[in-house]
């Protein structure tokens, strides 16, 4: 019988970022560039970083996308692991952008809002009137592709956005495809597990949209961008 040799493939540990709040208590959008956790959030990134101090996870690289809520959340994971690493940044990663809400049609509005996480998502489907899928694998993958062509890591963790996320989740389990799965759930705080080699087309999909504070999602039943949108109406009806 030939000999086997067992494939090789490093971990990437993929966050998103723990809960943020959107609109003030005016119904005002808060510039999602800015805005910081919640108590939540907070919450949710610290036990985060319990669950990998619980099983002795180390790190070598930490990459955010340099939004506040990703930088923070990396920093209270980091607290609880005990381990001082500087964050790197890569501002490709940042989440998908959207327009201009004032910019879009009422009749449109919905639709702006829900159909970019909506089953399987053609590339030409703009966010909230901004960037289309399209675009954001073209801006995610190119970074994506140079991580794994760094051999210095073992382990890597990425604390990220919902919509990047999806991408890089539907890019793994298409085996290097431009499918976008909208409907992946990604619950603030998560903790998502991909194993790479080093074919293109080798992915392991490990562990999707682990929520330490609640592992069974047992109280939520709704979409983050479905929430979004009944506080938007919500917000305009009263003011």
């Amino acid at each position: 019988m030939p000999e086997y040799q067992l494939p090789k493939r490093r971990r990437i540990y993929l966050m998103r970022h723990g809960d943020v709040t959107y609109f003030d208590a005016s119904g005002r959008a808060i510039d999602p560039e800015t805005v910081p956790l919640n108590a939540h959030g907070r919450d949710q990134a610290s036990a985060a970083g319990h669950a990998f101090a619980a099983h002795q996870i180390r790190f070598d690289r930490v990459i955010v996308s340099g939004l506040p809520r990703t930088v923070e959340t990396a920093q209270r994971v980091l607290a609880e692991t005990h381990q001082h690493i500087d964050l790197e940044v890569e501002s490709a990663w940042q989440e998908i952008r959207g327009g201009k809400l004032s910019d879009i049609p009422a009749t449109d509005i919905e639709a702006a809002f829900l159909s970019v996480f909506d089953g399987v998502v053609p590339e030409s489907t703009r966010f909230l009137g901004g960037e289309t899928i399209g675009e954001l694998f073209d801006r995610v993958l190119p970074a994506l592709a140079t991580l794994r062509e760094d051999p210095s890591w073992d382990t890597v963790l990425l604390v990220l956005h919902g919509g990047v996320n999806r991408a890089l989740l539907s890019h793994a389990v298409t085996a290097g495809g431009r499918t976008f799965f909208g409907h992946l759930s990604q619950a603030t705080g998560c903790i998502n597990a991909l194993d790479v080699g080093d074919a293109p087309h080798d992915w392991v999909l490990r562990m999707l949209n682990y929520s330490p504070p609640s592992p069974l999602h047992r109280d939520v039943r709704n979409t983050t961008m479905e929430m979004l949108y009944a506080q938007f109406l919500q917000y305009k009806r009263e003011a």
